[in-house]
């Protein structure tokens, strides 16, 4: 995607249901989520060992949240995205954002074939910042 794709997105993706997304404050996940919802965003944790995290209810699954998700943020290993991305889709998402080092170009060209954005291997937040800020 190109930078102004991602202004866009971040601009008007304002849910984001993250996957992977760890209790643990000196997690990654846990940072960058805690990042994005001091900016506004809405956090949904997506992760079966959480009942909460960041003040917000946890989900098993993605196919479990009951509200509409603009973002799927994934921060979980490359060889986990395939399922993941089949669930973005499922539960219409208009993005699947892959944390950096995380790089699944198969699941990539099927999400944009579904018509959903990509991002890979870039983390959300310092595109909130270089955006932003």
């Amino acid at each position: 995607m190109t930078d102004e794709e991602i202004r866009q997105l971040l601009s008007t993706g304002k849910t984001i249901a993250v996957v992977g997304l760890s209790a643990k404050p000196w997690r990654p996940s846990h940072g960058v989520s805690e990042y994005m919802q001091k900016q506004g965003y809405r956090i949904i944790p997506v992760n079966p060992n959480l009942t909460e995290a960041l003040g917000e209810k946890a989900y098993a699954r993605l196919e479990d949240v009951p509200e509409p998700v603009d973002i799927v943020n994934i921060f979980r290993r490359s060889e986990a995205v395939g399922p993941i991305v089949d669930a973005a889709i499922q539960v219409g998402a208009r993005a699947v954002w892959m944390q950096e080092g995380v790089v699944h170009r198969a699941a990539a060209e099927k999400a944009r074939a579904a018509g959903l954005a990509v991002v890979m291997d870039r983390c959300i937040l310092k595109e909130h910042r270089k955006h932003f800020r």
